[in-house]
């Protein structure tokens, strides 16, 4: 398997320039995870599929999905491309490289740790500021058009909040200077939870209901049901931030009586 990754890595790097790799080829392989991942919800929720999984009874209509889908090519193109094609020398500042040999599978996954760790701490202050009064009337309230989100929703959010939130993301990279493929490695688990996250179902099989502290769809769902002065569930893959400042309680609140069979409302309210 090693010498399979070798040799198709040997490829790209023999093939294409380190620049090219690191822009073009980020961003290709981004918008390839993104779209193959977060597209079938769409169709789920059109079919009507699967229902007895999804979170909140209401859809989203045809116009809505398009309306997203349609923006988000929009900031991609105008905002995420040209931050990778900046970010590039920055990281060849830090560290980054793409020949061979490629790290060992130690040093990728101690760097992984590192960054989901790091993430999640800055993400969650960074997510938290966003909501307060100025900043979500102004910004991050275009995230939250979609009180029922889909995996899409994800990243529709209003440019300033990309860059602003992208930070938490780059950061750990940017630190430690890591090989070009442990970076997209990085961004294809970062893509795939947060799609998860807002994919407005809740399966058996969902990685909440094994992984200790790891949110999910479940706990994200909740957070998009409120109005900002409510908001809680800020964390963004593991919830352990959310539990140390007890910014959960309602979640978990709402989780305890629905456990022990009390008929409750909903808290949360539509945006």
């Amino acid at each position: 398997m090693a010498s399979i990754i070798e040799s198709g890595w040997l490829y790209l790097i023999t093939h294409f320039s380190d620049f090219q790799l690191a822009s073009m080829g980020s961003f290709l392989l981004h918008e390839s995870v993104f779209f193959l991942s977060g597209l079938p919800f769409i169709y789920l929720e059109r079919a009507g599929l699967l229902s007895k999984y999804k979170i909140q009874i209401k859809n989203n209509t045809p116009t809505a999905q398009e309306k997203c889908i349609t923006r988000l090519l929009l900031y991609h193109f105008s905002v995420n491309l040209p931050l990778m094609i900046v970010s590039y020398p920055v990281f060849r500042c830090m560290g980054m490289r793409s020949s061979l040999p490629l790290p060992s599978w130690k040093v990728v996954l101690t760097q992984i740790i590192f960054y989901f760790i790091l993430e999640d701490f800055v993400f969650y202050w960074g997510h938290r500021v966003l909501h307060t009064k100025w900043l979500y009337k102004h910004v991050h309230s275009v995230h939250h058009e979609y009180a029922t989100p889909f995996g899409l929703t994800s990243e529709y959010a209003h440019p300033a909040e990309i860059l602003f939130l992208g930070f938490a993301t780059i950061v750990g990279p940017a630190i430690t200077g890591p090989h070009l493929i442990t970076l997209w490695l990085w961004m294809v688990l970062r893509v795939l939870e947060t799609v998860e996250a807002h994919c407005g179902y809740h399966f058996p099989w969902s990685l909440s209901n094994f992984l200790p502290l790891y949110g999910g769809a479940d706990f994200h769902d909740y957070h998009h049901r409120l109005l900002y002065t409510k908001s809680g569930n800020y964390s963004s893959t593991f919830i352990y931030m959310d539990w140390i400042f007890g910014t959960d309680k309602g979640y978990r609140k709402l989780k305890a009586l629905k456990h022990n069979g009390v008929g409750v409302e909903d808290d949360s309210k539509q945006t």
